[in-house]
């Protein structure tokens, strides 16, 4: 389901996700407490509240329909939760499920663990930057608004050689960013569009190493 206006709210996201009750209860209490924590955080602006259901929690969750076999997943810069929390959301009742929220400033990574122990999510907040993480039988690492394509592969390195794929979260110069990257970098790559925003896309990308 592709979605290319703002008139897309719980119900529309519920449809889309394909989440059930439960799920939708966890993802409002994340919400009230993003709300609330944002007010003296500064975690999130309010236009990016106003449009969660779109633009944050659909363009998180459409991951895990990529991969959806996948249980043990890295989100590398993950902010205020986006897509890391909305996957530990999706991925609650799956056995063997882990989600690892891998943050370098210290007051993001406070939230994380708010969130996670309020909704006992299974989640792990691992307070380092991406490049230093040393997190053993990751299967996907992923990403949102963190860095171009040539950085994040630097960043998400460590992942790569312990046998995760990587699928990432990009805007319209996806292309041109995996172009840059082969300057770097040997890689697999697939391109996909983003089924929350007309203009985004997804890349997979396998087999990294340096040139």
């Amino acid at each position: 389901m592709s979605v290319e206006t703002e008139a897309f709210g719980e119900a529309e996201f519920q449809v889309a996700a394909g989440a059930d009750s439960e799920q939708m209860d966890d993802l409002r209490s994340y919400l009230a407490l993003l709300s609330e924590r944002s007010q003296v955080m500064n975690l999130v602006g309010p236009s990016a509240l106003s449009t969660f259901w779109r633009r944050h929690a659909w363009d998180s969750a459409q991951l895990h329909l990529v991969a959806p076999e996948a249980r043990v997943w890295a989100d590398v810069g993950a902010g205020a939760g986006f897509p890391g929390l909305i996957l530990a959301i999706l991925l609650k009742r799956s056995e063997g499920a882990k989600v690892h929220l891998v943050e370098s400033m210290a007051k993001r990574c406070r939230f994380l663990h708010e969130a996670v122990e309020k909704l006992s999510l299974p989640a792990m907040v691992h307070n380092v930057r991406g490049e230093d993480a040393r997190i053993p039988n990751v299967e996907v690492v992923t990403a949102r608004a963190c860095a171009p394509l040539p950085r994040l592969l630097s960043f998400t390195e460590p992942f790569f050689r312990g046998g995760a794929v990587g699928i990432f979260l990009k805007g319209k110069d996806a292309e041109a960013e995996i172009a840059d990257a082969r300057k770097h970098w040997r890689f697999r790559s697939s391109l996909s569009p983003s089924r929350s925003d007309p203009s985004g896309n997804i890349v997979k990308v396998e087999g990294l190493s340096r040139v």
